[in-house]
């Protein structure tokens, strides 16, 4: 064993060059290790067995005071929690290790299958069921558990309790996922699939982030390793595959793009390639409702949840609308009591940065104002109620739907999502025929035009609409997330841009906002893109929420495929966006329309073929039509205030 981090170097599985340790980061952890080891049993590497005998890696911290059980705060996770992380070149911060032991609760902490020390082979829609499951009834059988387990985390530490929690384990007590649209499949009008698509386009954030992820070229130890020589390697190093830093802005254009992460020498894995682990195949090659989607660790909405949950999501992350779908989803099918106790926060924040949020909270661009929250008050409040079974009131004190609202920079409360007496406020598209670019002539109004005009525009595929800002993840350098002003986007042609007149009454839009177009193109297939933006007077334009739809799947993700005929007008239904926005008096309401926003969705290359095998496009001439027959439109929900 002593051998096994020279060999790996050697091997280059270790990074030659690791930077020099941080002094302070070094003191800090050590100070907390210590206090740590004061109050806690520590145990690193513990080899828990799943089913099929396969042993996934633990690190178990719970209070020296043995004379009693203890409640569990399970988490699991892909990413790294080694004592040392050698790709950092720093010790790990220990804080929540700590501040669990604290309160009374035993922390696990484990990796996933075929990540680290956990042993088989990963496949992100595999074992997560079984694996999670198995893993909680291991915990509560253990002489230190009181048999109540629950759950926290963001992303993918996340993404795996919805699909669990839906197996029924009756140690599993309570759930807190955050950020966990990754671990949604199908819910209402979404078919997602983990956030592998939206509206049957890729969201190519998951290219860059499973190049990461999928690699299983890594060191295995024998079964009869022992847990001290499993402690002692992962002092010297973590298992972690190094691969060179990427220029995401530049790889995901390569074409095809199922060669993406080939392209810059990624791993071979589950995005492209057939492994015998894989429960279907290359992901990339699936449609959004291959039977494949259904047979891994996704969580689809005929999976009843009956337990409480605490769910955390926020606007500019990557798919609040199905997060919030799912949260409806688990409130209306659950037992009525655990129905009651199915609870949101809706932050205005990025991907998991809820706890980033500060006096001046900056997103993008556009300032939020003070967004903060005592997280650490509710969580803990959660799970002293569900898991110690203390009466604090913690139901009585939290509203059922705590929605921060933009624009107006303060939090909300409502008892349900959207929030009670919102109701659908309708724009209609109108021009003159002439509305590409901010410059044009695109119009929102509270009523159809009379006479169509169609908005016609090229798309090539090869020069698509870059996405700036959004409501993004994972995507490296590719996309800068949050609220941008559209106006550089918005001076292309191959925009169509809609506003409405300056509003004389402050409007708050909090819910779904639905896009329905009629549209044209001399392709076989092509895509349309709508953006929600919020203009001030001044011009600046911020955007809230994007959607896609490829027309091919207008008639539904489960019907035979429909090509379009050149001239002829198809309308095409939008999954929803949402949002909770203020538009102040002198606001204008916008929509963009287009046919590409890259790389936050990938592109369309209008043949009619697969996409993801093909390396050449063609370019497409769509339209927008807006008239009595063809009711362009937007329909917004709005909260009036008294």
């Amino acid at each position: 064993m002593k051998r096994l981090p020279l060999l790996l170097f050697a091997a280059g599985l270790i990074p030659a060059q690791v930077p020099a340790p941080d002094a302070a980061l070094i003191a800090a952890r050590n100070k907390t290790e210590k206090e740590l080891e004061s109050i806690a049993i520590i145990e690193r590497k513990v080899m828990v067995p799943m089913r099929d005998g396969k042993r996934m890696a633990a690190d178990i911290y719970r209070p020296k005071d043995t004379s009693k059980k203890y409640p569990i705060i399970f988490v699991r996770t892909p990413y790294n929690f080694n004592y040392w992380d050698v790709r950092m070149g720093a010790p790990r911060d220990m804080a929540n290790e700590l501040k669990a032991v604290k309160k009374g609760y035993i922390f696990v902490e484990m990796n996933e299958r075929g990540h680290f020390f956990s042993e088989g082979g990963y496949d992100i829609l595999g074992p997560p069921l079984t694996d999670g499951s198995d893993a909680i009834s291991w915990m509560s059988d253990q002489p230190w558990s009181n048999a109540k387990v629950g759950t926290v985390g963001c992303s993918s530490t996340a993404e795996w309790q919805l699909g669990v929690a839906a197996q029924g384990n009756p140690a599993f007590t309570t759930m807190i996922p955050q950020g966990f649209g990754a671990g949604v499949g199908r819910v209402g009008p979404y078919y997602e699939q983990g956030n592998w698509y939206r509206g049957g386009a890729v969201q190519m954030l998951f290219i860059a982030w499973i190049y990461g992820e999928q690699n299983q070229v890594r060191p295995m130890f024998p079964p009869n390793t022992s847990q001290e020589d499993l402690i002692l390697a992962s002092k010297a190093f973590d298992l972690a595959p190094h691969f060179p830093p990427v220029d995401w802005a530049k790889a995901l254009t390569h074409l095809p793009e199922m060669d993406i992460i080939k392209s810059v020498d990624g791993p071979h894995g589950i995005f492209a390639d057939r492994m015998e682990i894989s429960t279907g195949g290359a992901m990339i090659k699936r449609a959004p409702n291959d039977p494949a989607w259904y047979r891994g660790g996704l969580w689809h909405d005929n999976m009843p949840i009956n337990i409480p949950g605490l769910w955390f999501m926020s606007w500019y992350d990557v798919s609040v609308g199905p997060n919030l779908a799912a949260y409806n989803y688990v409130r209306k099918t659950a037992s009525p009591e655990i129905g009651k106790e199915q609870y949101a926060v809706i932050a205005p924040t990025l991907h998991c940065s809820y706890t980033r949020a500060t006096e001046d909270t900056i997103v993008g661009e556009r300032s939020m104002g003070d967004a903060r929250l005592d997280y650490d008050e509710l969580t803990y409040g959660w799970f002293d109620h569900f898991l110690k079974g203390e009466d604090n009131k913690i139901l009585e004190k939290t509203p059922r739907v705590h929605y921060f609202t933009m624009g107006s920079n303060k939090w909300q409360t409502a008892d349900t999502w959207p929030p009670e007496g919102a109701q659908p406020l309708t724009f209609y598209l109108g021009s003159g025929g002439k509305a590409n670019s901010l410059y044009g002539d695109g119009t929102l109004a509270s009523g159809a035009p009379g006479a169509d005009a169609a908005d016609a525009f090229t798309y090539d595929p090869m020069n698509p609409v870059p996405s700036y800002g959004g409501n993004v993840c994972c995507t490296g350098n590719a996309v800068t997330g949050g609220a941008l002003d559209q106006r550089k986007m918005e001076a292309r042609a191959d925009i169509l841009v809609y506003s409405s007149e300056p509003l004389k009454e402050g409007l708050e839009v909090s819910g779904p906002m639905e896009a329905t177009l009629y549209v044209s193109s001399d392709a076989k297939d092509t895509d349309f893109t709508v953006k929600v933006i919020d203009v001030s007077p001044d011009g600046t334009a911020y955007n809230l929420d994007e959607t896609i739809q490829r027309v091919r799947y207008r008639d539904g993700y489960d019907k035979p495929l429909v090509w379009m005929e050149p001239g002829k007008v198809y309308k095409v239904a939008l999954q929803p966006m949402t949002t909770s926005n203020y538009f102040a008096p002198g606001h204008r309401i916008r929509i963009e329309i287009s046919s590409s926003n890259f790389p936050r969705f990938d592109r369309n290359l209008n043949t009619g073929g697969n996409n993801y095998d093909e390396a050449t496009g063609v370019t497409a001439h769509n339209s927008v039509h807006h008239s009595k027959q063809y009711p362009s439109q937007i329909t917004l929900s709005v909260v009036k205030r008294g």
